[in-house]
């Protein structure tokens, strides 16, 4: 006989269609890039989730650096079948906390969004028929109560009992510092979290990144983008984008950068410095004849 579920199987499938986005069904429609220049920390990421004990992570890593990009990565290895077999045919969910919140006029009603999703998921932890769920949540730490002003505060209080038992799997990310801040105080949460810290790439590590997606963006924008336009990108977005992390300020300058080339030029042709130098003047406020060697 089938098991009988306290959350139905309609019921959390609804949930999971209004609050989450489902990473391996997107990665299966190859609606990402292909994500490069991570695989040690996907590695590691994999071997935490395949534990019987600690099996959460907690990605650590300034904000531009990679850490959705990571979750990505390992939900298209999961669709690639490309995991050992216990993560075979996974499903990796980003729980997406501002629409599970919106129209809610209290902690409680937003929590009556949250709770039924967390036990549909856990109740199925251990049933070899379903496959195993990963939930990802972006800057987790503003579901702990002590981080005044979030509207998802208290949140962890929720998930606790399940992380206790172990019967769910959690992704979550932040920075050090509001980990520090917020996650490490609570010994109950650092406990069940095993840290992998995400390094800020440095500029050849970048090529490799914009390299290996380029091909995407051409693609979408119509135009080629040469090797010497991308190490031109990284060099400018390193000297004048300083407050602002590797590898993400330079994927969106050369978006940025194409579109204005399309925008000038219409589709078919090449990525240009010019169109490089306006977006970066246009990020930074330089003038864009400072960056013409």
């Amino acid at each position: 006989m089938a098991p009988k579920y306290k959350v139905s199987e309609e019921q959390l499938e609804s949930l999971i269609h209004g609050y989450c986005r489902d990473l391996t069904a997107l990665a299966r429609e190859k609606r990402f890039d292909k994500i490069t220049g991570r695989d040690k920390e996907i590695e590691l990421t994999t071997l935490i989730l395949l534990q019987k004990g600690r099996k959460n992570v907690i990605l650590l890593a300034p904000a531009g650096v990679g850490k959705t990009a990571l979750v990505v990565g390992l939900a298209q290895q999961v669709a690639a079948g490309t995991v050992p077999e216990y993560l075979q045919n996974a499903r990796v969910l980003e729980i997406d906390l501002a629409s599970m919140s919106a129209g809610t006029s209290s902690i409680s009603e937003f929590q009556g969004r949250f709770i039924p999703l967390v036990k549909g998921i856990a109740e199925r932890y251990h049933d070899p028929s379903q496959p195993k769920y990963i939930l990802f949540i972006d800057e987790i730490h503003t579901i702990m109560p002590s981080c005044d002003g979030s509207a998802y505060a208290g949140l962890s209080e929720v998930m606790k009992p399940y992380l206790t038992v172990g019967d769910i799997n959690i992704i979550g990310a932040t920075t050090k510092d509001e980990f520090r801040i917020y996650v490490a105080p609570d010994p109950a949460m650092d406990r069940r979290f095993q840290k992998v810290e995400l390094s800020v790439p440095d500029d050849a590590a970048t090529l490799h990144i914009l390299e290996a997606i380029k091909g995407g963006y051409e693609k979408h924008h119509g135009i080629t983008i040469p090797t010497d336009i991308c190490k031109l990108i990284i060099k400018l977005t390193s000297e004048h984008m300083r407050k602002r992390n590797q590898p993400d300020k330079s994927i969106i300058v050369m978006d940025g950068a194409c579109a204005k080339e399309v925008l000038d030029h219409g589709r078919g042709g090449t990525l240009s410095k010019d169109s490089v130098y306006w977006l970066v003047s246009a990020e930074t406020g330089i003038h864009k004849a400072a960056f013409d060697e």
